[in-house]
């Protein structure tokens, strides 16, 4: 069996990976990428947020990703019925990247994984890793390739990107259960003809279609739009049928769907995502850390996943480069307790999302700028941001704030 060092191996060639692959080789570090599949391949995850930005530059892929034409996203629209609450990034309350990018994942994740390479990192796909020893930081890593041909890498430290894969975590017993209520998708890309509306394709549009149940619609620069629709699994009971059969059967019961999306083209057949919340007990060890989804993936609804998988990655890749060169690395405080930071906030607007909360401050009248301003913040990613009341009180001031709407639209009422 063949052996190779390196100092960084990092599973997965998507978001996480990448960045943090190219950061840790940008620092004089030799760093090699295992990817159990081969590029392209279809993911969700299509609409990104600012602050995955940063990180996005700071990996030196802002230039390959701009090449791609890829849909400028300058904001999130939510409906409900004949109400619409629009935010525009530029409006938002924390300082940084006002816009960012709606993307076709297989060609995003592709121009991630080839611009690393082309910086000097090997990439070895259709390889998955069957067993990782540890002795100390240093490891020992089997890999085996498509044709079954097993080798290994011994590492300095390990990065683990790794997605839904959740490589080290089911390697080494760490998955423990989310505490979001598992939900199920039913989504497809559409040709959409009817696109060129007020403030489209430039945003993603989020659609209440009754309590519980909601409808992402993220446009392409292709002329093609994501659209899926996402609720408690049993709520899909109630259409019988094919999942195209289902898909277009809700397309019908929408309003906001029903006239733009008639008999439209599907470019595949619906395809079904379910029960994806998942975290770890803990994202770090002695020679490894955890990044993106393998930390914790919660909900599709305020597009956290690749801005979490960004950042993590970011910030990983900074304490590994300090690890390598000797130094000491508090990992609880300089990186579970921040990434917790974000995953927890991105966590409480899931679930003020799903139990009514943020349909009262959504959609209430006149709402005040500031308010608005802070919200989109944490839309556009800055869930780190302390100097935000709804970062650093995420829960309670949701609540505070739809409470006191509620209460003064009850007062309207009375008089």
């Amino acid at each position: 069996m063949t052996t190779e060092k390196v100092d960084v191996l990092v599973i997965g060639a998507g978001p996480a990976g990448t960045v943090a692959a190219s950061i840790i080789h940008q620092a004089g570090y030799s760093v090699k990428i295992v990817e159990k599949q081969k590029f392209p391949r279809f993911v969700i995850g299509e609409s990104l947020l600012p602050r995955s930005m940063e990180a996005l530059e700071e990996a030196g892929f802002i230039d390959a990703i701009k090449s791609k034409g890829f849909q400028e996203k300058f904001g999130a629209k939510f409906v409900k019925g004949g109400r619409v609450c629009d935010f525009t990034f530029k409006e938002q309350h924390t300082p940084g990247w006002n816009w960012t990018w709606q993307v076709t994942r297989a060609d995003f994740d592709k121009t991630l994984a080839d611009t690393v390479e082309s910086m000097g990192v090997p990439v070895a796909y259709e390889t998955t890793v069957t067993g990782i020893r540890f002795n100390g930081s240093d490891s020992v890593t089997t890999i085996e390739d498509i044709h079954g041909n097993k080798s290994e890498i011994e590492a300095r430290f390990i990065v683990d990107g790794s997605g839904y894969g959740r490589v080290i975590p089911r390697l080494f017993n760490l998955e423990k259960n989310s505490n979001l209520q598992p939900r199920k998708a039913l989504f497809a890309h559409t040709v959409d003809v009817n696109r060129f509306m007020e403030n489209e394709p430039n945003r993603i549009t989020a659609v209440v279609h009754k309590p519980g149940t909601w409808i992402w619609i993220i446009p392409f620069s292709t002329g093609v739009t994501s659209l899926g629709f996402v609720s408690d699994p049993a709520f899909f009971n109630s259409y019988p049928g094919t999942p195209e059969e289902q898909y277009r059967a809700l397309l019908d019961a929408e309003p906001y769907t029903r006239e733009r999306f008639k008999d439209v083209e599907l470019v595949f057949e619906p395809r079904i995502l379910e029960s994806w919340s998942a975290t770890t007990d803990k994202f770090y060890g002695d020679g490894f850390v955890l990044t993106g989804n393998v930390t914790e993936f919660l909900d599709p609804i305020f597009s956290s996943g690749v801005t979490l998988a960004c950042v993590s990655a970011q910030t990983a890749a900074k304490l590994v480069i300090r690890k390598l060169k000797g130094g000491e690395v508090d990992w609880e405080k300089e990186y579970m307790e921040p990434t917790m930071q974000g995953v927890n906030t991105f966590r409480s607007y899931v679930m003020a999302w799903y139990e009514g909360t943020l349909d009262k401050i959504f959609f209430s009248e006149n709402p005040r700028s500031e308010v608005k301003n802070q919200i989109c913040s944490v839309l556009a990613g800055y869930v780190w941001d302390m100097s935000n009341p709804f970062v650093q009180n995420h829960d309670t001031a949701l609540k505070r704030l739809a409470r006191t709407i509620e209460l003064t639209e009850m007062i309207k009422h009375d008089q």
